[in-house]
């Protein structure tokens, strides 16, 4: 019988835990690493909530890696008892002519996907706390919601552990250095490690761990703000995830204890991060003023005041294309880096190729337009 495959994983974030999980679950002898712990909130797994859709504003080639999560979503939940996906429905919204509104209709239209538009006048009647602009287009994303991010990091790593990998916490990975004749070396502030192969999710740290990397990714960092409504809504109202495209671009959840809503930005109101190990947590005044604006101009039920703040850090890629691939020179390193903000819906999907890149060196699933393999520019 041959011997098991050995697999680093560095990094049991977003990608980390799901590519920990998926490894152990196919037999891997893993081994995974992690500055801090599975679950921490010092870079993008955070805020209780991410959206969870199956439309896409940006790219609707990501329609059928949604699907491929949408199973292992189902299946991490059935193995472990625990909800971290809830489907709501998700709206979104925007002037029809809008680019983003476009890629939408046309993904629908090319995918079949499940979904409902809404005109104004049932907008009203239905989602009374949305304001819609004259010429928008209201699209109800039927197999849609929100993940919970935290809980679900830790409950895939758990799950890996279960089945076998081992999690070294507090472990800053300092190299990963290939090796001549095939592997991978691991070295630690304490010790070195062999492995057959690693795969490589740093976050926001992928410019401290590969200095020679051959793509930009920059760190941004990111504001998430809650808010209070100025009435509670009913018992049986429906409260979707929601999206916003447009002149004022904003997406939202619920609370899931249905108290507050959580706001987000897009990329272009996150400032860089020049040190991703010394984010400043602090909001000024003045970073609040897009929130505001999108408070009062669309969700006039509450109020433009948040009642919390947190400050997250998100990766870019200059193109917002993940990258998804081994590393040029070495098939035995596989890398999961720059997400630019998209990645928490799909990452079930990434680490279940990664598994495939690691122990396969190829993957049936569709990633041609994230690929590490020939691409130049990020």
């Amino acid at each position: 019988m041959a011997a098991r495959r050995r697999v680093a994983v560095v990094g049991t974030g977003t990608m980390g835990s799901q590519a920990a999980w998926r490894l152990a679950a196919r037999g891997a002898d893993v081994v995974a690493y992690d500055r801090f712990a599975p679950g921490h909130d010092r870079s993008a797994a955070g805020g209780e909530t991410r959206v969870f859709r199956s439309v896409q504003t940006h790219d609707g080639r990501y329609v059928p890696l949604v699907r491929h999560a949408d199973a292992l979503w189902k299946q991490l939940q059935a193995e472990t008892g625990r909800e971290l996906r809830r489907l709501t429905g998700a709206l979104v919204m925007g002037p029809a002519d809008d680019p983003e509104m476009r890629t939408v209709m046309d993904g629908i239209a090319e995918h079949g996907l499940e979904h409902e538009v809404i005109d104004t006048e049932a907008m009203a009647k239905r989602f009374p706390q949305f304001r819609v602009d004259d010429g928008d287009l209201v699209v109800l994303d039927s197999h849609a919601g929100f993940v919970r991010p935290e809980l679900t990091v830790q409950t895939a790593a758990r799950r890996a552990e279960e089945l076998g990998a081992r999690i070294r916490r507090y472990t800053p990975v300092r190299e990963v250095a290939p090796v001549a004749g095939g592997g991978v070396e691991i070295r630690t502030d304490t010790d070195t490690e062999r492995f057959d192969a690693a795969v490589v999710t740093p976050g926001p740290w992928v410019g401290d761990l590969l200095p020679d990397l051959p793509w930009e990714v920059s760190v941004h960092r990111a504001i998430s703000a809650w808010f209070l409504p100025h009435e509670d809504h009913p018992a049986d109202a429906e409260r979707p995830a929601f999206i916003r495209c447009g002149e004022t671009p904003f997406y939202g959840i619920p609370s899931p204890d249905g108290l507050t809503v959580k706001l987000g930005l897009p990329q272009a109101h996150h400032k860089p991060v020049d040190d991703p190990n010394r984010l400043n947590r602090t909001v000024a005044p003045e970073e609040l003023d897009a929130f505001t604006t999108a408070v009062r101009r669309h969700l006039p039920g509450l109020n433009p005041d948040p009642v919390r703040l947190s400050v997250f850090m998100e990766g870019y890629t200059s193109s917002t294309r993940p990258l998804v691939g081994p590393l040029p020179g070495c098939d035995d390193i596989v890398l999961l880096a720059g997400f630019s903000g998209q990645g928490f819906k799909v990452s079930p999907a990434m680490g279940d190729i990664a598994a495939d890149l690691a122990l396969q060196g190829r993957t049936s699933q569709p990633i041609d337009f994230i690929t590490t393999n020939g691409r130049t520019a990020a």
